[in-house]
């Protein structure tokens, strides 16, 4: 990991694309909450930061700690950069600091292909096994969900059957907690600003 204070390069990447507006603060779901003339400025805001951005800033920025992490995978997801699919499923899988497993379901469920899919089960198979451990088992099922109205499959049936692994995490963790199904939901309002955002990329990058 690369770290901010200390590193030139990040700190400049952070002011272009991270902290402007406290953006890595605003993705997620507060964007949902937005009203029409707020989104219609993050939009093109964000759409500019992905039209700049180039794939070797963005692989600093996921050196980074959570902020860099969660605004590259939004750019990620916006600017529909597959290459970045593995190194985005490993990050997910690690869970190594709070706050963007999220955005890394975000950009996954962007891409939306049964390799997309396979990483999240690979998540799912390894937490719901430890309910000692409370991540994001619920957003990473909740976008499998999705996954599966997208493609006509059935990855999250053997998760949520009766008894199964999602069952047997909730009751040894014995605590609520928000529902894949609800997340489900929010991961497609979700997608659908970032398909908003990438329209206007589209239009940045036909203007170039």
């Amino acid at each position: 990991m690369r770290h901010v204070r200390s590193d030139p390069e990040p700190q400049e990447l952070v002011r272009r694309f991270v902290t402007p507006d406290r953006r890595y603060l605003r993705l997620g779901g507060g964007l949902i909450r937005l009203s029409p003339v707020e989104r219609a400025a993050f939009v093109r805001d964000l759409a500019q930061a992905a039209h700049e951005i180039t794939p070797a800033e963005l692989g600093i920025l996921f050196e980074g700690g959570w902020r860099e992490r969660k605004s590259a995978a939004w750019l990620v997801a916006v600017a529909h950069r597959t290459e970045f699919r593995d190194l985005i499923g490993r990050l997910l899988l690690a869970s190594e600091g709070p706050y963007a497993g999220a955005a890394y379901c975000v950009a996954l469920a962007e891409f939306g292909t049964a390799a997309d899919a396979d990483l999240l089960s690979s998540y799912l198979d390894h937490y719901l096994s430890r309910p000692d451990l409370a991540y994001d088992q619920a957003v990473v099922l909740g976008t499998l969900l999705h996954l599966d109205g997208t493609l006509g499959s059935e990855y999250a049936t053997r998760f949520l059957a009766p008894g199964g692994p999602w069952d047997r995490w909730l009751e040894v963790r014995a605590v609520s907690t928000v529902g894949p199904q609800y997340c489900r939901q929010i991961v497609h309002h979700l997608c659908a600003f970032v398909d908003e955002t990438a329209e206007a990329l589209a239009s940045l990058d036909s203007e170039s």
